[in-house]
């Protein structure tokens, strides 16, 4: 029996307190006032230090988990806001995203706006596509797109809520971070979870991984 594509969320990092991103997202605070420690254990791993350009980094639990997490992946959907800063229409083609001439996606990416834009064509593979018709569009094209392997639902906390809401997300891993935001994107508010099972909850000393798969 062919095993159907998923949607997944994998190696989203969560606070105490529940926020995936701090207050105040802009170019000087791309995660938001105080958001960086959210991810400081992402470049302290080996796969992690990899996606960045330099070598050394652990090869721990939290590496395992990040390497898995790019497996089996063959389309991203994820908001505008994790796309960049830029509100309201789009100014010019100036912004290409944050992560310089090669991003770490290598596959087709598509981005939720309300504006349309041009496709963006970047090296090593990866492709920008922006899509104003909503989230199902998103993801029937990024399924398209993905030939057959999973597709990737990243951030910000509200696109990641819509899917919920919708119940399209299959798969659900949050690396929930010994850090209290006090503020700035909640993931769980007006979510219901109770479809969700746990079916891996892994500690390491900077994080511990919490998987949910839908029932």
């Amino acid at each position: 029996m062919a095993v159907m594509p998923r949607l997944v969320v994998r190696n989203l990092a969560m606070s105490l307190d529940g926020y995936v991103a701090g207050p105040s997202q802009s170019l000087e605070h791309p995660l938001g006032v105080g958001g960086p420690p959210l991810h400081e254990w992402v470049f302290a791993t080996r796969t992690g230090r990899r996606m960045i350009g330099e070598e050394g980094g652990s090869e721990d639990v939290d590496d395992a988990f990040l390497r898995r997490g790019h497996e089996g992946v063959g389309a991203t959907v994820m908001g505008r806001n994790m796309f960049g800063p830029v509100r309201g229409p789009w100014p010019d083609d100036a912004w290409t995203g944050w992560w310089g001439d090669e991003p770490p996606y290598h596959h087709p990416v598509f981005v939720l706006t309300h504006y349309p834009r041009a496709s963006i064509e970047m090296q090593g593979g990866t492709t920008f596509h922006f899509v104003t018709d909503g989230i199902e569009a998103a993801l029937a094209r990024a399924y398209d797109a993905a030939n057959g392997a999973d597709v990737r639902l990243g951030g910000g906390a509200a696109t990641v809520q819509q899917y919920l809401r919708a119940a399209l997300v299959d798969e659900l891993h949050v690396a929930v971070v010994p850090v209290l935001l006090g503020g700035g994107e909640r993931l769980f508010d007006d979510v219901d979870m109770h479809g969700y099972t746990c079916v891996e909850h892994v500690a390491s000393p900077a994080v511990t991984h919490v998987r949910f798969v839908r029932t």
